[in-house]
């Protein structure tokens, strides 16, 4: 009796007694458990106490935590009563035992800690569970901290709105993300204008009129849709998706003309301009070696589209030298004259596209906030889909952001 009575201290199990263990070996230990005669019958359809109705009892073996390093598994006895609400026989609730599940809910809790540093197999295996019964208890884990701690979404004073690909063929989810706290507070499947109304609606109209900033990648759906929420907040175009954009008009530049150099024989040109040199044409001008200077002076010297392209990009960037936002207008809007008055077509393209989003961008001047927050958080969340080989489940993608990047995390609430 003492060894069990042990058994029961150190197990630490409420309202049940171990009547006995049944099996002890190095690896297992399978322990029978039994409530109390005292322990009220709680109900688990309608959560109320039921002392009359008594109709029998039954024995679930479910998983907990290791004792000892040994898997353990304990036999609950649990009773069955007759609910007045419904007039049915039910089975009663047990407070630590994850309701449907055949694992203690601190195992579950176990098991998701886990797999928030680690991937699911390889949690399975440190824990000798399959990937399915992983899966299974780190999503229902996630689901019920989701419902406590995101819904409603919490608010925040100044935000940052990405998308990230999930899939191929433009499979896309837009990520909002608390800057000062830098943690993605909210997410959902799609990229559209409704998509981002469903936040703001979340949080409701008072916390909108309280957002002070807006960083986003200048895509029109997130703008028009915190143009008719946020009405308070200053709408800030990233610097960082501006690059984005340069850079892209230089290496679209390049490739038509590299094309034109194969059809034209070129070779010097091919080899100035092959993909193996293209990132020196992105890279910044002051961060080059001096070898890649020279190329870079040579490729100008022989090809004047590259050249027109390479001044474009580097004379946009002058802008952000600026301290006052109404030079940096003024600066802007000759550059877009230009850029427009030139030859290189993919920078006219860029222009157009700036010139429709110029306050947007004259804002960075006013307030200094930045994506590239989000930036990183992506690189984080690209991480985890390429440890995990990918998700079938988006919805179990969504939680996992939400665990590894934001307000799911373990790591925020010291055990």
């Amino acid at each position: 009796m003492q060894q069990l009575y042990n058994i029961k201290k150190l197990i630490n199990i409420p309202q049940y007694k171990v009547t006995e263990i049944i099996l002890n070996t190095e690896k297992e230990i399978h322990i029978r458990l039994e409530p109390y005669k005292r322990k009220p019958f709680i109900c688990s359809y309608c959560g109320q106490v039921h002392k009359t109705g008594y109709h029998g009892k039954e024995e679930t073996v479910v998983r907990d935590l290791p004792v000892f390093g040994k898997k353990t598994y304990l036999y609950v006895t649990k009773r069955r009563y007759l609910c007045p609400k419904d007039n049915c026989i039910h089975i009663e609730q047990v407070s630590w035992l994850k309701k449907w599940s055949r694992v203690t809910y601190r195992y579950a809790k176990e098991v998701n800690r886990l797999t928030a540093i680690t991937t699911n197999q390889e949690a399975g295996w440190f824990l000798g569970l399959d990937d399915e019964t992983v899966y299974r208890i780190d999503k229902e884990m996630l689901e019920e901290e989701y419902e406590k701690k995101l819904q409603p979404p919490p608010p925040a004073i100044h935000i940052s709105i990405d998308e990230v690909s999930y899939r191929k063929y433009h499979h896309y989810l837009t990520n909002v993300v608390d800057v000062d706290k830098k943690l993605v507070i909210w997410n959902e499947k799609g990229r559209k204008a409704e998509v981002l109304d469903r936040y703001y609606v979340g949080i409701g109209e008072k916390a909108c009129e309280q957002i002070k900033s807006v960083a986003l990648d200048g895509a029109r759906t997130y703008i028009s849709s915190t143009n008719r929420y946020a009405v308070n907040a200053t709408i800030v175009y990233d610097k960082f998706h501006l690059f984005q954009k340069l850079n892209w008009a230089v290496d679209m530049t390049r490739k038509l003309e590299l094309n034109k150099a194969r059809k034209g024989g070129n070779k010097e040109l091919i080899n100035l301009i092959n993909c193996k040199q293209r990132f020196i044409l992105l890279k910044n001008k002051s961060k080059l070696t001096e070898n890649q200077a020279k190329y870079l002076k040579k490729l100008c010297e022989i090809n004047r589209p590259i050249y027109e392209a390479m001044l474009l990009k580097e004379s946009f960037l002058k802008i952000y030298d600026f301290y006052r936002p109404e030079d940096a207008k003024s600066y802007l809007e000759k550059w877009i004259r230009e850029t427009l008055s030139s030859e290189v077509e993919m920078f006219k393209i860029i222009a157009e596209s700036f010139r429709d989003k110029m306050q947007y961008i004259i804002n960075w001047f006013k307030v200094k906030i930045s994506s590239a927050i989000s930036e990183g958080i992506n690189n984080k969340i690209k991480r985890l889909k390429r440890m995990a080989y990918g998700y079938k489940d988006i919805e179990y993608f969504r939680l996992k952001i939400h665990q590894h990047c934001g307000l799911l995390n373990p790591r925020l609430y010291p055990q």
